[in-house]
């Protein structure tokens, strides 16, 4: 944990008359993805879980341009409903991450003022789902500065937020995965007949999806080699590069995966399933974040011992071969004879009490406080720096 080392910094976090400086963490959500409401939505669960006995938060919005700014330590405005689509607004001052190595003491800063002193930070939970912030770049940011923080280092978070070189790890790994194919913009823009000729040799149903985007955007399930056009054109407009995965007949079965505490094995939690009603197709947006009704959550799975084993061990095993640290959400297919194929890890899966992540690992014994709390200790324990 980076210890104040000045007066200023000293000073930021209040102490309980006879206690312990209280960790203070900064919660960073928002983003330039297409995901920022599902961010703030998630933002929102965590600042209301937090003990604040314990951690001095300080919530950070990133706005879709970009621009990184201190909001309200209210988490109703920041909840995705029916009804409200949160935003982090822009504001005429904007935070300043420290770059130097040691220095954790973030600054506000508004353009013909001096800038204001944040306050240092002993760790930073990154809530940023999708490009810019689970992909590797905001997590390399935090690198640069020392930053303790919570979840997956910058190559972990990069690979596994692209689905083709996801599942060459898993491949090179020996675990089992679907048959699929991935079109890139210069095949799809040079040769499209020939990408779709490759396409087409999979087993229909397909499901064609964005190879770097999150939250079930653009994806489209296709049932005829005649829909495939269109839905490449429709997962382009969220990423260049597409990958069209075969459909697996077999249940989605996930698991919840933490890091384990002073270098112990990674843990894994009980097994969740996801059933999709309500005329959804897939669990797509709408399903996970809006009408929420037509999808049931059920943990622990009801699945034969053997095959929760399985899960598991894939979980865990995935986990490690990716090289993650802190969280990950592992999801795989089960099929009717009990064959368990890996189709994809979220290093920053969703985090509201209701979201498989939390389900799964509550359904273990670990509520949501906990769950946060353990994460936080997690991310003091990780080295910075090399290492």
């Amino acid at each position: 944990m980076t210890e104040p080392s000045t007066s200023v910094q000293q000073e930021s976090v209040e102490r309980p008359e006879g206690g312990e400086r209280r960790i203070r963490v900064a919660v960073v959500f928002g983003g330039r993805s297409e995901e920022h409401p599902v961010s703030c939505s998630t933002a929102a669960s965590v600042l209301t879980a937090m003990d604040r006995e314990r951690y001095d938060v300080l919530p950070i919005g990133i706005t879709r341009e970009g621009q990184w700014v201190v909001v309200p330590d209210d988490p109703e405005p920041l909840r995705l409903t029916p009804s409200n689509t949160p935003e982090v607004p822009a504001g005429s001052a904007e935070v300043v991450v420290p770059l130097k190595a040691g220095d954790s003491i973030l600054h506000s800063f508004e353009s013909g003022t001096v800038p204001s002193v944040l306050g240092a930070v002993d760790v930073v939970f990154p809530l940023v789902h999708g490009p810019f912030g689970e992909d590797g770049t905001l997590q390399g940011l935090f690198e640069l500065a020392d930053l303790h923080y919570v979840g997956c280092g910058v190559l972990a978070s990069a690979v596994m937020m692209d689905k083709h070189y996801m599942k060459v790890v898993f491949e090179s790994a020996g675990l089992p995965v679907g048959p699929y194919e991935v079109v890139t913009d210069r095949q799809w823009r040079n040769d499209a007949r020939a990408a779709l000729a490759r396409v087409e040799k999979l087993q229909f149903p397909v499901f064609v999806k964005p190879c770097r985007a999150g939250s079930s955007f653009g994806i489209s399930r296709v049932d005829t080699p005649g829909e495939l056009a269109a839905a490449i054109e429709e997962a382009r407009r969220h990423d260049p590069k597409v990958i069209v995965e075969q459909g697996i007949d077999g249940r989605e079965i996930e698991c919840g995966v933490l890091q384990g505490h002073d270098f112990s094995e990674p843990r894994v939690s009980e097994l969740g399933e996801i059933v999709v009603t309500g005329g959804h197709d897939f669990y797509d947006f709408n399903a996970k974040y809006i009408d929420e009704s037509s999808v049931q959550l059920s943990s622990p799975a009801d699945v034969d011992p053997a095959v929760r084993q399985r899960v598991q061990e894939i979980a865990r095993d995935a986990f490690e071969a990716a090289g993650c640290e802190g969280l990950a959400r592992v999801d795989c297919f089960v099929t009717p004879d009990g064959e368990v194929l890996l189709n994809e890890i979220n290093t920053m899966p969703g985090f509201t009490p209701s979201s498989m992540f939390p389900v799964m690992w509550a359904a273990t014994g670990l509520d949501y406080p906990d769950l946060v709390d353990d994460l936080v200790q997690l991310a003091l324990e990780r080295a910075t720096g090399l290492r």
